[in-house]
């Protein structure tokens, strides 16, 4: 089995019909060169264009990946920042195009970063920082990024990283909830569509697979508990004195 060859088959195949999803030849030979088999364990299946799971994780299609690396529009030198970086395998083809240095990614698992690390190192690709961060708080110790590639559905971008976007810069991402567009937003809030995506949404601390307690849980309790004040009747309101209304009410009765 060739790996070489299925990798030129995987993005022929993702060029021409039916599929007809890369037109950036920039992004086409960056995915010809980046070794996809070294971020999966099934080298039979790693050039399918098909998505794979892993550590909890969903490890996305080539056909996907592809779509979001052209949405990026990534040039020579340009920095980059990966959130969600997964496996880490849209961090190695941004690398192949702007250089392993100018790419920075997070994720909010841990055990995905180390994953993602030991990846890049195998595909030649350890000069890619990858730390474990909230992905909403980007990594501002490296602002401004040229570009930002959030690799999780928001309603809208978070603002953190929209700050961290140098001028002229853009940010990529899945804007929705049930219903997803791939988007690119400006630092001044130009936007331009990509077409429906599907993509899970993005997690916050203690959300993330493995986590001991699971923070959406906690933050629906919080909005349930705040709901059910907001509703309340008079008779269950807190700030009511309801012993000296009911003292007034008999003494209203007693004067009849």
């Amino acid at each position: 089995m060739d790996l070489a060859v299925l990798r030129e088959d995987m993005v022929d195949g993702l060029e021409a019909a039916p599929k007809n999803v890369l037109a950036d030849e920039t992004v086409a030979v960056a995915m010809r060169d980046v070794p996809r088999h070294a971020f999966l364990d099934d080298e039979r299946t790693a050039y399918a264009d098909r998505e794979h799971e892993a550590l909890g994780t969903r490890v996305l299609s080539p056909s996907t990946a592809a779509r979001l690396l052209q949405a990026l529009a990534l040039e020579d030198d340009e920095t980059v920042l990966v959130v969600g970086v997964g496996v880490g395998y849209t961090a190695a083809v941004a690398a192949e195009i702007v250089g392993e240095t100018n790419v920075h990614a997070i994720d909010i698992s841990r055990p995905l970063v180390v994953e993602a690390r030991r990846n890049l190192a195998e595909a030649g690709y350890d000069g890619v920082l990858v730390d474990c961060r909230d992905g909403a708080n980007g990594l501002p110790e490296y602002a401004p990024f040229d570009r930002i590639l959030l690799e999780a559905a928001a309603v809208d971008p978070p603002r953190p990283l929209r700050e961290q976007l140098a001028t002229g810069g853009q940010l990529v991402f899945p804007r929705g909830s049930q219903r997803q567009r791939l988007e690119a937003v400006s630092p001044d809030g130009d936007s331009e569509q990509f077409g429906p995506v599907s993509f899970d949404p993005l997690l916050v601390e203690g959300e993330q697979s493995g986590a001991v307690e699971r923070n959406r849980m906690t933050r629906e309790d919080r909005e349930r508990a705040q709901r059910r004040a907001e509703s309340r009747r008079g008779w269950e309101q807190d700030w009511i004195e309801w012993d000296e209304a009911l003292e007034a009410h008999s003494q209203r009765r007693r004067t009849r």
